[in-house]
């Protein structure tokens, strides 16, 4: 499940690096993913909305057993 995820949020990481940011993998538990933002958007006040309708989204179109994308 962990090489599934990371495939999918390596397809996401252009984008976020694009604006100086990434996403990092922390684990999946019980098919919530958790991820840690870093960079800008570590500190962004855009990054819950870009965690919610652009990595969970992307995640869960391309694994549809995974519940939620957390930041932690």
């Amino acid at each position: 499940m962990l090489d599934r995820v990371q495939k999918v949020l390596d397809k996401v990481r252009p984008g976020l690096q694009a604006d100086g940011g990434d996403v990092e993998l922390v684990s999946v538990e019980d098919n919530i993913v958790k991820v840690r933002m870093t960079g800008a958007c570590g500190g962004c006040p855009f990054s819950q909305m870009t965690l919610k309708a652009g990595i969970e989204r992307a995640v869960i179109e391309e694994i549809p057993e995974i519940k939620e994308v957390q930041s932690v």
